[in-house]
């Protein structure tokens, strides 16, 4: 009877663990569902981004009414813009490693 307790015991706890790798599993899955979903969304930006910057920088090389201090400042705002993309991707994916990592 003793055996058969502890067989028991053992079948109950390999079910336990079993299950709580399968959520961690797939917590797991989820989160790379979700990397990938915002990887895609900001590549999707970051291209209309790169699109809008491109018009922009066209429109100020053609508008020779424009001053090159109003250039400079266009061209400063745009660099700003991407240094701070760049900066924001970065804390998301360290953010989605850190997570990562706890499962």
């Amino acid at each position: 009877m003793t055996q058969t307790k502890s067989t028991s015991n053992k079948k109950t706890k390999s079910k336990k663990e079993s299950t709580m790798m399968d959520h961690k599993q797939m917590m797991k899955q989820m989160l790379e569902m979700n990397k990938l979903a915002c990887d895609n969304t900001f590549q999707t930006i970051t291209t209309i981004q790169e699109q809008t910057e491109a018009m922009t920088r066209k429109m100020t090389e053609q508008a020779t009414w424009m001053p090159e201090e109003g250039r400079k400042a266009i061209d400063e705002w745009l660099n700003t813009y991407k240094t701070g993309r760049d900066n924001f991707k970065k804390m998301v994916d360290d953010a989605f490693a850190k997570v990562v990592e706890s499962f």
